[in-house]
């Protein structure tokens, strides 16, 4: 990273609230967080504390009530919906705890659809479903659908799925967290080597303090800002 280089994503002054009868609850509150190309950030915070709201305005998903969210500096507050589904879907690779990976399909065609959905021709779309699930330890598993599969198996399958489309940003939301410690460990691997290796913006949001400690940084959510943990 240099001096010079820009974030890939920048949430700056960024305001969240949801109306609860006659109050307000307000998850973010002027909150700041810059994440660089190749870097991974670990947002750690308890339940309720807005960590969903934070990945899903950062992913163009829901809309902030104030502030701006820049993606590769480009404003995004005043796009209508359609500049930001194409951001969304171009930009942007979602993993969740459960992998909604779709049943009657195999593991390669799960990682193939969005690379279709996106116009890419079905022989190019499978080549690179083949080569990012064998570079997560899945070459044996291609033609298994997710019930043939673990859950670490199925993580890994949803996480290449997610930069299928080979996107700047990964958000993450408690992507081990259905896991036994063991496959946390395989998976939590696994999404650090395709980070590294193409060079993603990622927001992981875990509770898991020992994969924490391991990323780059580690932020959690105070008083609706976002605050640096050391």
């Amino acid at each position: 990273m240099t001096a010079t280089q820009s974030p890939v994503v920048f949430l700056h002054q960024v305001e969240r609230r949801y109306q609860q009868g006659d109050a307000a609850l307000e998850i973010l509150n002027g909150a700041d967080l810059a994440v660089w190309s190749g870097q991974m950030v670990a947002l750690l915070a308890p339940s309720g504390a807005g960590k969903s709201t934070l990945l899903h305005i950062a992913g163009l998903l829901e809309h902030q009530d104030a502030g701006e969210v820049f993606i590769d500096d480009v404003p995004t507050s005043t796009l209508n919906d359609a500049e930001r589904t194409r951001i969304r879907r171009n930009e942007v690779g979602f993993v969740y705890q459960a992998h909604h990976l779709l049943t009657e399909f195999t593991a390669v065609e799960n990682v193939m659809l969005p690379q279709m959905i996106q116009g890419l021709p079905r022989k190019e779309a499978s080549e690179r479903a083949v080569q990012l699930l064998s570079y997560l330890g899945l070459k044996e598993r291609l033609q298994h659908r997710p019930a043939e599969l673990s859950g670490g198996e199925q993580q890994r399958v949803a996480i290449a799925r997610a930069v299928a489309n080979a996107p700047r940003i990964l958000l993450a939301d408690e992507p081990t967290g259905n896991l036994d410690p063991r496959t946390s460990e395989h998976v939590f691997r696994a999404l650090t080597q395709l980070v590294r290796a193409s060079k993603l913006a990622a927001i992981i949001a875990t509770h898991n303090l020992d994969i924490a400690a391991r990323m780059d940084r580690r932020v959690t959510i105070r008083d609706g800002r976002i605050v640096e943990l050391e």
